[in-house]
């Protein structure tokens, strides 16, 4: 059943990252339920409340709950969908956590050429882990500036980051193909290219800390949230905001003007 879903979620374009999310909550779900079609929405709160997952992870969950059942039941094999009554998940406003500014200086440092050009991927151009796993050397572009990388990013949606002329520079050195390969081909995961990058951070700092410091240092130098909503392939401002840390200078510029 799990796989029947899985297929047509693929037909329809949906990314394989996102496929294979959904896919591991519903199985899961079917390790406490085997007979997945005849779970109920009680069945499913009492699972959903069972866990200890953080808020994100409880919607993600919710989502692809959501997902098969509608499924199910558009296809027929069942009449309703139990997961449309399980209530919504709020997940808290979360804090900017950019990658101190030391820690990527530090890492940079001890980072061979191949990390060193992953570091700056992320801290730089804001791409996501699986972004940078997939960069190839022909999806660099000039434009009128310099160059621009061709992104691909979550849904399948493509953007044009402006990268410097030494990353430019650095990802031609490294061949037309994939920039981070494997000796059997193809591209890192993002999981394990993560794990190189993460090892050069200190503890508790990860790759996706580089995003938001890409995000804090574009806005802090031009107070334009839509071209870093751009820059990160963000659907909506208000997720952007969430990668941006305020400036301390400019909280306290604000205090002094409502003082005045």
């Amino acid at each position: 059943m799990i796989r029947l879903w899985v297929t047509f979620l693929l037909a329809g374009g949906a990314p394989a990252t996102t496929v294979q999310l959904r896919r591991y909550y519903v199985g899961r779900l079917s390790d406490a339920h085997p007979d997945l079609l005849a779970v109920t929405v009680d069945d499913l709160a009492a699972w959903l409340g069972s866990q200890t997952w953080a808020p994100n992870t409880m919607k993600s969950a919710r989502s692809a709950l959501r997902s098969f059942y509608g499924w199910a039941r558009a296809t027929g094999r069942r009449e309703d969908s139990p997961a449309e009554l399980l209530p919504p998940v709020r997940v808290p406003r979360a804090r900017p956590r950019p990658t101190p500014e030391v820690a990527y200086r530090s890492a940079l440092a001890i980072a061979d050429e191949r990390e060193q050009l992953a570091l700056m991927l992320g801290a730089q151009c804001g791409l996501r882990r699986g972004e940078i796993a997939r960069v190839r050397g022909r999806d660099l572009e000039p434009d009128l500036s310099g160059w621009s990388l061709r992104v691909v990013g979550k849904g399948g949606h493509v953007r044009l980051v402006p990268v410097t002329a030494d990353v430019a520079a650095r990802i031609r050195r490294r061949g037309e193909d994939w920039t981070f390969p494997t000796p059997r081909g193809g591209h890192l995961t993002p999981h394990h290219l993560a794990k190189l990058v993460s090892a050069l951070l200190p503890d508790g700092v990860t790759t996706h800390s580089l995003r938001h410091r890409c995000a804090t240092t574009a806005y802090a130098a031009t107070r334009d949230l839509r071209a870093v909503q751009d820059l990160l392939g963000h659907s909506k401002p208000e997720t952007t905001a969430g990668y941006v840390l305020t400036p301390q200078g400019a909280v306290r510029a604000a205090v002094e003007a409502a003082a005045a």
